[in-house]
């Protein structure tokens, strides 16, 4: 079976987007990074500015939904009692968002557990992208010139900690773990046009048992 979607994980200034970006647009296919909150609101009428505050943060109690969003009660109150908080509500949301989009069509999708949401499919490339801490440094300062290296240090180690956070919460796995993905790339290595180019020739090339 062909390849039909790629999922990039990416560590926070590892320009994993970037990369994302220039494959879905090599490929002539859609590319979704926040365009999932606007449709995963559109298609739940979960608030979309509540989504993007818990995108891809670390689930928090019931009771910090509760106390951060008054309206916490309407959306998790059912017959049985009080069943899933915000933060779940919001994954489920994205979660059946990205269900969606790749029954639909070919495209290139970052983050939010998308390679696990995915996982029972055989048309999908999974991807992770890293770079070293100094890399990642340099590329977060030229993105945010008024920030100390102290200061961007500690955004990327924040960014990191909530992406692993919140990919080990809701799935079976380990963000970043080599084991986790089909294929890794070390984004300070080579250009942004070769890390696209590699990951396009494995979906173009790549293909799994039908067997998982």
């Amino acid at each position: 079976m062909g390849m039909k979607i790629i999922t990039i994980g990416r560590q926070f200034g590892s320009n994993g987007r970037n990369i994302g970006k220039l494959v879905a647009d090599k490929l002539g296919v859609s590319y979704y990074d926040k365009e999932i909150l606007k449709l995963a609101a559109k298609n739940s009428g979960v608030c979309e500015e509540l989504l993007q505050n818990l995108d891809e943060k670390p689930n928090k109690s019931f009771l910090y939904s509760v106390v951060m969003d008054p309206y916490a009660f309407a959306y998790s109150y059912n017959n049985s009692g009080y069943s899933m908080n915000l933060n779940q509500q919001a994954f489920q949301a994205t979660f059946e968002t990205i269900r969606d989009l790749a029954d639909k069509e070919s495209c290139v999708i970052v983050g939010r557990c998308s390679d696990y949401i995915l996982r029972e499919r055989n048309d999908v490339l999974n991807v992770f992208i890293y770079a070293p801490l100094e890399e990642r440094i340099k590329i977060v300062s030229e993105r945010f010139p008024e920030l100390s290296e102290n200061k961007v240090k500690d955004q990327i180690n924040k960014e990191d900690k909530a992406r692993a956070s919140y990919y080990n919460y809701y799935s079976s796995k380990k963000w970043g773990k080599m084991e986790s993905y089909d294929l890794c790339i070390d984004s300070s290595i080579m250009s942004l046009e070769n890390s696209a180019d590699l990951i396009i020739n494995a979906f173009k090339n790549g293909k799994k048992s039908t067997n998982n």
